[in-house]
């Protein structure tokens, strides 16, 4: 549901009653607002955050919101722990309805099982009153274009780990299922 603020970001609209060439929103978050999506997001800075997006009538009773979310963000390089600066730019393209319309309902066969086309179309999300918060929906694209593991630039990955074993050393990797083989062993 798109009703209430979950993130940094809230701009609710009104959908009510929306023009046939639909509405422009621009979206240009300040400074208390990029800090704020910083720190719910765990980035180091939000340099800048912009969304364009157009909401559009879809049907009969649905919205569209389409059009494009970009930022300048500074994340931390999981390797080095060094600032890490990125540029984001993502399309938008996503269709709302009201949660009782019947455009809602997932499609289903004749044992009621549900039907899911993994290469269709996104199945609309629904929205209870009369407004969507474009502010969420434009943080939900930003969030998803985010790196989960941002690195340096060439830095690829984290240096071996030196083990000691008795008097011997030895440099590798570290194996993650090594704990397991001792714990076998005792059970």
């Amino acid at each position: 549901m798109r009703q209430e603020a979950e993130g940094a970001l809230s701009y609710p609209v009104s959908v009510n009653r929306l023009a046939q060439k639909g509405l422009t929103v621009k979206i240009e978050a300040d400074e208390r607002e990029r800090r704020a999506l910083r720190d719910f997001h765990a980035l180091e800075d939000v340099k800048s955050f912009v969304a364009e997006l157009q909401v559009l009538p879809w049907k009969k009773e649905g919205v569209r919101v389409k059009g494009t979310v970009s930022a300048d963000i500074v994340q931390q390089c999981i390797v080095t722990l060094e600032p890490v600066e990125a540029r984001l730019e993502t399309q938008v393209d996503s269709l709302f309805v009201p949660e009782n319309s019947r455009l809602a309902r997932l499609p289903t066969d004749d044992a009621g099982e549900l039907i899911i086309d993994a290469e269709g179309p996104d199945v609309p999300e629904p929205f209870s009153g009369d407004s969507l918060d474009i502010g969420a929906i434009a943080e939900e694209f930003f969030e998803l274009e985010i790196d989960p593991y941002p690195r340096k630039p060439g830095v690829e990955e984290a240096p071996a780990v030196t083990l000691t074993v008795g008097d011997a050393e030895e440099e590798r990797a570290p194996n993650p299922f090594a704990g397991l083989k001792d714990w076998k062993q005792k059970t």
